[in-house]
């Protein structure tokens, strides 16, 4: 009986481990913008870094708490968003290529200014 409990117990521990590592986010292989759906039923925070090294700069935050979006509590200069549909106008999320194990990306605005930033590749996948 012990045995099953225990095993029990770590399966479910390998797959809450499991689904916390999945992408949450794809990018369109034809046009390379990156989509963060809305209405997600996990919990998620994604940051989006100056270079490709976490240690660097937050650009851009993805997350499902309410006070990295609501408040902008890590100050990212790209802001923080629950999904890339609560981005402004006509911004989006262009894919420039891999870097390593992070993603080259173009935050571009809906005046045209563009600003690179560096997401974990394990964040999304290519569609």
């Amino acid at each position: 009986m012990e045995k099953n409990v225990v095993f029990s117990l770590s399966v479910l521990v390998l797959i809450a481990f499991q689904s916390i590592g999945q992408p949450i986010a794809s990018v369109d292989k034809k046009t390379k913008e990156f989509f963060l759906p809305p209405g997600l039923k996990t919990e998620y925070r994604v940051f989006g870094y100056q270079y490709a090294n976490a240690e660097t700069r937050k650009l851009i935050c993805f997350s499902s708490h309410e006070g990295d979006v609501r408040a902008n509590y890590n100050q990212c200069p790209l802001g923080s968003y629950f999904d890339t549909q609560k981005m402004s106008g006509e911004d989006k999320i262009i894919y420039l290529g891999p870097a390593g194990s992070f993603a080259k990306m173009d935050y571009i605005t809906g005046r045209g200014k563009k600003t690179i930033f560096y997401l974990p590749s394990s964040s999304f996948v290519l569609k």
